[in-house]
């Protein structure tokens, strides 16, 4: 599985669109692997973690604060997509109700979109927000990968108890990858995953 990892070897990452609305998503020419996740999970040090690039994905302080679906080029060859944070309280209803039929037309229109990773906090059992998305992308029949984020957060002889709430709260055939955008912990998994989708 080491040369798995090595094909997913990051050598570029740029930015390269924001879609605000249908109209505005960039044609469907490359594959395309898409994150989703709670508002304020690490979805933006995930993929600065991951790209080896610390400002490309903008963190905010300020939960929701992702109001688009945001486009990556990694290698040329494929785009890394940021979907917008779901489940803050505070974002108004009218612009939930927004990001959430901007998503629901990207996951299920996009016919290059090879698989979706789903991040949770590993801190927490999964909110009905997760297991509504979990359970919506397993009725699409999209490929998913769960991802449970802060990892350096919870004391090691407390990980696998963790795991085990998330794995079952959300019927997770195949178990969730535990990550830490701070120490790395996690990301050899995750990139050989996801070399998996792109072969």
């Amino acid at each position: 599985m080491l040369s798995l990892v090595k094909t997913m070897r990051i050598e570029s990452a740029t930015f390269t669109a924001s879609a605000f609305n249908k109209g505005q998503l960039p044609p469907a020419s490359l594959p395309e692997i898409a994150m989703v996740g709670r508002s304020n999970v690490g979805k933006s040090s995930l993929i600065n973690r991951l790209t080896g690039r610390k400002g490309l994905a903008r963190i905010s302080s300020t939960p929701g604060k992702t109001q688009s679906i945001n486009f990556y080029l990694i290698n040329e060859t494929w785009h890394l997509v940021d979907l917008p944070g779901y489940g803050y309280a505070r974002v108004a209803k009218s612009q939930r109700a927004s990001w959430g039929k901007l998503i629901e037309c990207y996951l299920t229109d996009r016919s290059n979109l090879r698989g979706l990773v789903h991040l949770v906090d590993i801190r927490h059992p999964p909110m009905e927000s997760d297991i509504v998305m979990q359970d919506w992308v397993r009725s699409l029949g999209i490929s998913s990968l769960v991802v449970a984020t802060k990892l350096d957060k919870i004391p090691r002889g407390k990980r696998l108890q963790h795991l085990k709430i998330i794995n079952a709260g959300l019927r997770l055939t195949n178990p969730a990858i535990p990550f830490s955008a701070v120490t790395g912990e996690g990301l050899n998994d995750l990139t050989e995953a996801l070399s998996l989708w792109l072969q």
